[in-house]
């Protein structure tokens, strides 16, 4: 009987200190632009970026707009995966088409996926943010 209060308080304790991960990429920017002009160019579309993060003994799912992991400890990736994914967007876009530095650029038609392995013992969670550049002269 001891062994079994033991193994459910150590059980509880692992419970109170593992990790959760809740992101979300909700962005609320108004801006007013003018496009009645000739006075842009998409530049690229459906440039995409995306992160993971790996967990052990825990669950990951999603929820509309949010991703969400509740686990015992993260093994591999950040845990912040909206801002890693877009930063692989910028790096990919970069690759193909130069520096952003200096030009006037704006993602537009923001879309992401989030993709969730549930093992037993192993959870993993993917984002990946699908975005078009837009180019202002």
């Amino acid at each position: 009987m001891k062994s079994l209060t033991s193994t459910l308080l150590l059980f509880v304790a692992l419970l109170f200190t593992g990790c959760s991960n809740s992101g979300a990429f909700l962005a609320l920017n108004q801006t007013v632009v003018n496009l009645e002009d000739d006075n842009y160019t998409v530049h690229a579309s459906n440039v995409s970026g995306e992160s993971s993060a790996g967990y052990i003994l825990g669950l990951s799912y999603s929820n509309g707009p949010v991703a969400n992991s509740l686990a015992i400890a993260r093994v591999n990736g950040t845990g912040a995966l909206y801002a890693e994914a877009l930063r692989n967007l910028w790096s990919d876009y970069e690759e193909e088409h130069g520096s952003v530095e200096g030009k006037k650029v704006a993602l537009t038609n923001i879309r992401y996926d989030a993709e969730m392995l549930n093992l037993l013992i192993y959870t993993q969670v993917k984002v990946t943010v699908r975005a078009d550049v837009v180019l202002f002269e």
